[in-house]
């Protein structure tokens, strides 16, 4: 037997657990059922007169702009929560528990649900406050201030994620392993990666899914490794998923990211101030600046995200796959890379062979028999240039 047959074997063969594809399916279904029943609410707010209604009846409470708007944002965000809200339970509980993936009571749920719209309220709102804020202020450059301030939010959030809300929704701690943990420090430090802490997540307490992160920037950049991933998995193999992370930093992939996502929000700002500028007064409203136009902003932004989205999943599984081909060349053994993805696909029920264009837009990841043929692939590589290195040195 060859080097390259001996290095397919070596890899094994790939499972697949059938009820896979009906679990995605029915999460698209529900994704997009969601994403059309928002739609539909947004157009009757704004044609059948409901937003400008809550916007009077706002100002009737009190009629300072930011109060105003405070009061309206509330209407409205409850509004948008309680129609969501029977989509949200079906795609967050419910299907997850019908897959046998969910660790999560229904009150744990709820309890979810709650800090998840106080934070996104919280934030939201304050993000609205400022947009509207400079729409009064700079009516003509709007846009471009409200770019370059998000820009610095998400950059400032990107830092303080891993030690301010990662953990109102998980429990972490250090790990408690010191072997593994001197080990994976290492393999940080190969990659050029200074990381303050690793920390144990615990994940179990509401998924079966197994997952790792890199997360954080300079003084808060922390290895977080699942409960269930550490449970479930060799050392190797947690060596191997954490080696892919790695591959992000090395590429600067968190830094593209960014950068990616700055570009989409200026691209969608300017939209929004062009379709605010030409639609605002047609529809009755008093001025680009009147925040009754929000559901005719959210509309707009809602279509550019839709048109990018293909590019940003584009643009993501070709980040994924240079992770991958990092993690290949890091550690020792890439047969265990594959291994360790073929446990994630099973835990996580992972769809292996979706449609080409279900992948092709909404898929921010290669479909996983897509990343072992690759990994399969470069193992070969990097074994026959071993071995003519070895037979060079001879």
């Amino acid at each position: 037997m060859n080097e390259r047959d001996q290095a397919h074997k070596s890899l094994g063969d790939v499972v697949i657990k059938p009820e896979s594809a009906s679990y995605h399916r029915s999460q698209r279904i529900l994704s997009v059922t969601g994403y059309l029943v928002d739609l539909g609410v947004l157009i009757i707010l704004l044609f059948g007169g409901w937003s400008a209604a809550i916007r009077s009846f706002a100002e009737s409470l009190n009629p300072y702009p930011a109060v105003a708007l405070l009061i309206y944002a509330l209407v409205l965000g409850a509004i948008l929560k309680t129609v969501s809200l029977p989509f949200d339970y079906l795609g967050g509980f419910w299907l997850e528990h019908r897959y046998h993936l969910s660790n999560l009571t229904f009150g744990g749920w709820v309890k979810d649900e709650i800090k998840e719209s106080l934070v996104g309220g919280v934030l939201g709102i304050l993000g609205l406050e400022f947009l509207y804020w400079t729409l009064r202020a700079w009516p003509q450059n709007w846009w471009l201030i409200t770019g370059v301030i998000f820009t610095g939010f998400f950059i400032l959030m990107a830092n303080l994620a891993p030690i301010l809300i990662l953990p109102i929704f998980f429990k972490l701690t250090p790990l408690s392993n010191p072997a593994l943990e001197v080990r994976l420090r290492r393999l940080a430090e190969r990659a050029g990666t200074r990381v303050q802490g690793v920390y144990e997540w615990k994940l179990g307490e509401k998924t079966k899914k197994a997952n790792a992160a890199l997360m954080g920037l300079g003084n808060t950049r922390r290895i977080l490794l699942a409960d269930t991933l550490l449970d479930g998995f060799s050392e190797d193999e947690v060596e191997a998923v954490l080696a892919h992370e790695l591959g992000h930093h090395v590429h600067a992939d968190i830094w593209r990211g960014l950068a990616t996502q700055t570009a989409a929000t200026f691209l969608g700002l300017y939209v929004v101030s062009v379709g605010l500028a030409q639609w605002s007064g047609p529809l009755g409203f008093r001025s680009s600046s009147d925040f009754a136009n929000l559901p005719l902003l959210a509309l707009i932004l809602l279509m550019v995200s839709l048109l990018l989205l293909p590019v940003v999943n584009g643009l993501s599984r070709r980040m994924e796959r240079a992770a991958d081909s990092y993690a290949v060349r890091s550690i020792r053994d890439p047969a265990v890379l594959v291994s360790s993805f073929e446990r994630l696909a099973t835990l996580n029920l992972a769809e292996r062979r979706p449609p080409t264009w279900i992948e092709f837009v909404f898929h921010s990841h290669p479909s996983i028999e897509k990343r072992i043929e690759f990994i399969r692939r470069s193992h070969v590589v990097l074994a026959e240039e071993t071995a003519i290195s070895a037979k060079q040195a001879q």
